[in-house]
């Protein structure tokens, strides 16, 4: 028998249930309502949307909408109800507001049934990303569905077989950066690429990258023509190799034929007569005694070999030593020495100045006694900053790895104090890049360079990367330009590489829908140092949603396995990253020596993660470990062995 206290109880829970669905019901319905209400306030300013993007547009409005709100409380009690969340509703917002509404609404009894007309389904906005995708990118690779892009270095300009080999790779996309090379190395890639197209029968987009205003480094005024080596030592100091120094004619240098630790240019005609075992003296730049042996002559030249730390500067006079004879001095000497880059260095609560005037940057200088004198200056390349920036903002330069604040600002002159260096100090370089990313620039987003550029890149390319936009007036002036030279059917490529580009993508997003073909990059080397490297992950993450609900494809750039392009092995932190790649449409390789490596391991992740994710849902595929548990009931059984390295299509 069921007692009163229980008929109480439950007709309690049964009213606090009605009264929890009826406060869902009240939260979605008002969301609903301000979707409508942000599509009809925002749309009739759209009416130049392309009629690919129409729906996508709507779609990003009611994506906004719900995103104004904190949907968290909300989100629980329908994860309770055994309900969508709301967690992956992006590229169909109103159709899962709609159906979570109407479910709630039959679950109450003093609700009527939700009437609503036909809204954007899942598969509708799911096929609109990929139907938007395919006309960007080009069609869906044989055996994935992200695509590869590889930025071209200068070899592909002149080895047809590396673009092949990287088409046949898995190279999707290849992309020229217009900040390099020129014209005619940028059609020489482009002809290897249609001509790899045509022989291996592969799809392959031609993007190129304008080069933007590019915020960096003057020029800093080259050190004294000194040439340093030293040998190979042990852990106690003693020789294991001697410096190799390869000796040839001031006027008919030969390069050395192996690698050597230093290339001196002799003066005079005596060369020819050095003898395997003589040995050469002379006081180096220091006024150390220093001497080198004669080993080999070669092609012109002659080896030497040294077991001393040198310093040799131009001029620097030679005497020969030979066994069985006394030392005499040569009619020679050293010739000139290349100038040697320098930098300047910085350390924290230094004073680092930036001036307007075109000179060659100067490291500090201090008396004989430490003293400062006059703190490092260097000029920039942009001089119209001077006019946006101000005292308190921050400043980054050679992609964050030195940090300051600026003191103040002058006419000529920005005082800058270094808040964030190495311990033992930071080396700045020439052509180093400048961000400035509280500063709000008023730079233009096209550059002379890049409205020339755009002349080629209409012609030959397939698509054009935007650099450094900022607002929705960036992207109608690229419009406006393409249109002009015919190329209205360029795809466009946003780079989001700056705060402002950040802050403003969704009013990008709608401005870039008057074309046809668009898409955005995430540039994460900039926007890390423009938003925090703290934060990084938090707007890459918000940059894939807001682009999901535009149904527009993103490129993840920036650094992806850039250890194994350059040096040939990854680390393990970019191969979780490369994976994290499948949640865009497209991943892009940065060039290196082992690019072709990069390309076929990238290719063979995207393969083997698509299987487990998609966007942002975790595809729940058969799992080989589900498989392998060791039950008390079959303890006689052994588990099957898992192979060590298995194909993408049946890796678990």
């Amino acid at each position: 028998m069921i007692g009163n206290d229980q008929i109480k109880q439950k007709n309690t829970e049964n009213r606090d249930e009605a009264a929890q669905l009826g406060h869902l019901i009240e939260q979605l319905s008002k969301i609903r309502m301000e979707m409508l209400e942000l599509e009809a306030n925002a749309f009739g300013g759209l009416s130049d949307v392309h009629v690919s993007h129409g729906e996508s547009a709507r779609n990003l409005l009611h994506y906004l909408a719900l995103r104004r709100h904190d949907l968290r409380q909300i989100q629980e009690r329908l994860a309770a109800q055994g309900l969508s969340s709301l967690g992956r509703a992006e590229s169909h917002v109103r159709a899962n507001v709609d159906a979570i509404e109407g479910i709630l609404r039959r679950l109450s009894a003093n609700h009527e049934p939700l009437q609503s007309d036909v809204a954007l389904s899942y598969a509708e906005g799911a096929n609109l990303l990929e139907v938007h995708t395919e006309e960007l990118l080009g069609p869906k690779p044989r055996n994935r569905v992200v695509r590869i892009m590889v930025t071209m270095p200068r070899e592909a300009a002149e080895d047809y077989d590396f673009v092949r080999n990287l088409l046949l790779g898995g190279m999707d996309c290849m992309r020229i950066n217009c900040a390099y090379d020129d014209a005619g190395s940028w059609m020489k890639m482009i002809k290897h690429g249609r001509r790899a197209m045509l022989e291996t029968g592969k799809s392959c987009r031609v993007l190129m990258d304008l080069a933007g205003p590019k915020l960096r480094t003057g020029p800093i005024k080259p050190g004294p023509p000194v040439i340093k080596w030293r040998p190979c030592r042990n852990l106690y100091g003693g020789i294991k190799a001697p410096a190799r120094i390869w000796l040839t004619a001031a006027n008919n240098i030969v390069p050395p034929p192996a690698p050597a630790d230093a290339c001196l240019p002799i003066k005079g005609r005596w060369l020819p007569d050095l003898h395997p075992g003589d040995v050469l003296q002379f006081f180096d730049a220091r006024g150390a005694s220093r001497r080198m042996r004669a080993i080999e002559g070669l092609n012109g030249g002659w080896w030497a070999e040294s077991n001393q730390t040198t310093y040799v500067a131009s001029g620097t006079h030679l005497h020969i030593a030979r066994p069985g004879m006394s030392v005499r001095p040569l009619p020679a000497r050293i010739g000139k020495l290349p100038e040697r880059e320098q930098y300047i260095l910085l350390k924290q609560g230094h004073t680092l100045i930036l001036t307007k005037a075109p000179i060659q940057g100067d490291p500090a200088a201090y008396d004989d006694e430490g003293a400062l004198l006059s703190p490092p200056r260097i000029a920039v390349t942009l001089p119209e900053i001077f006019d946006d920036v101000r005292a308190g903002e921050e400043i980054w330069l050679d992609d964050g790895a030195i940090g300051g604040v600026i003191k103040s600002v002058g006419r000529d002159e920005i005082e800058v104090k270094i808040t964030h260096a190495r311990p033992n100090g930071s080396k700045l370089w020439a052509d180093k890049g400048i961000n400035l990313p509280d500063s709000q620039l008023s730079l233009p987003a096209l550059t002379e360079k890049d409205i020339e550029d755009l002349e080629f890149i209409a012609r030959h390319a397939d698509l054009v990367g935007y650099s450094f936009v900022k607002n929705a007036s960036d992207v109608q002036e690229l419009q406006r330009r393409l249109e002009e030279l015919g190329g209205t059917n360029l795809g466009i490529i946003l780079k989001i590489e700056t705060r402002r580009a950040f802050e403003e993508l969704a009013n990008l997003l709608l401005a870039a829908m008057r074309s046809p073909s668009v898409g955005i990059m995430i540039a994460r080397g900039d926007l890390a140092i423009e938003c925090g490297w703290e934060r990084m992950a938090e707007v890459q993450e918000e940059i894939l949603w807001i682009c999901e609900a535009a149904h527009m494809p993103v490129i993840w750039a920036t650094q992806v396995l850039e250890s194994l392009a350059k040096q040939g092995i990854p680390s393990r932190a970019e191969i979780t990253d490369a994976a994290m790649g499948e949640r865009a449409e497209c991943v892009m390789l940065n060039k290196g020596p082992y690019i072709l490596d990069a390309v076929r391991v990238l290719d063979n992740i995207l393969q083997r993660m698509e299987q487990h994710q998609s966007k942002k849902r975790s595809m729940l595929r058969h799992l080989r470990l589900a498989d392998h548990l060791s039950c008390p009931t079959q303890s006689t059984q052994r588990p099957r062995k898992i192979s060590a390295v298995s194909p993408p299509e049946a890796s678990g």
